[in-house]
């Protein structure tokens, strides 16, 4: 059973790689050769969008948010699935390791390695889902470091540049910005509020672990030296853990109840 879930695993990470462009190249408009061409169809088509000065995106912008909506959610779904085979199969290899009292040294350490090596495979997971379901939340928002990152066109720079010089005016003296700003930095705020809803899921669920893994240590007998290690190591991971997802989920929170100085911060390369 336990190569099974391994084998499965590792064709769900597979997929999570090679298949997310394929199913959502699979929807209305079609999909992108690579995330080159995705980056120019998304600066072409938000430079049609900025001049038309609208809040509605053009076709061509409507396209590519789509895409990229599609896109995370196929991520989300494939790591969620990757997820919860990599606990099963952690928990299979951990009951193993427990039970392994008579196959030696070697046969013990192999089970604790690979139950390790699948425990940190299953945080990550978490971590991609976490991501995921946050672009799919806000595809707009998420596409945006690709209008940024390297040279911008002769015909993208303008856009940009009025995009901060509008930010600035905003924050320093108090000017208005255009509709579509708005409606980036409101996208931007979801964004980052999406992230915050999913960090207290995650803390909660943290919390819950931590509490049963102290649990069952506490009721472990002191003659069972390995389960009560194990319980324990799992209690601390889990608490460890816990801070540092409240950390994202207060930062965040922050962002999103006042994402105007951030998103400067993004447009000036700071994000």
């Amino acid at each position: 059973m336990s190569a099974a879930l391994g084998v499965l695993a590792a064709v769900l990470a597979t997929a999570f790689v090679l298949a997310p462009r394929t199913l959502a190249a699979r929807g209305p408009g079609g999909g992108f050769a690579d995330e080159g061409a995705l980056r120019d169809a998304l600066r072409v088509a938000f430079v049609e969008y900025w001049s038309a000065g609208t809040r509605d995106f053009p076709p061509s912008l409507a396209r590519v948010v789509d895409y990229w909506f599609r896109y995370h959610v196929a991520k989300a779904v494939i790591a969620a699935v990757l997820l919860i085979v990599l606990v099963a199969l952690g928990v299979r290899l951990w009951q193993a390791f427990l039970r392994a009292e008579r196959l030696g040294v070697g046969r013990r350490a192999a089970l604790g390695v690979t139950g390790g090596l699948v425990t940190m495979a299953a945080l990550g997971s978490i971590v991609l889902v976490m991501a995921n379901i946050q672009g799919a939340v806000a595809p707009f928002a998420s596409l945006l470091p690709m209008l940024t990152s390297g040279a911008a066109d002769s015909a993208l720079s303008p856009a940009l540049e009025q995009i901060r010089q509008q930010l600035t005016d905003s924050l320093n003296a108090g000017g208005r910005t255009s509709p579509i700003l708005d409606l980036m930095i409101s996208d931007f705020a979801r964004y980052h509020a999406a992230m915050a809803v999913i960090a207290a899921i995650v803390a909660i669920t943290l919390l819950g672990l931590s509490v049963v893994c102290w649990r069952r240590f506490a009721g472990t007998g002191s003659a069972d030296r390995r389960t009560r290690r194990l319980f324990a190591s799992f209690g601390v991971l889990a608490a460890v853990l816990l801070l540092a997802i409240l950390v994202v989920a207060v930062a965040n929170t922050g962002t999103a109840a006042n994402p105007a100085p951030a998103f400067a911060a993004f447009f000036d390369g700071g994000w």
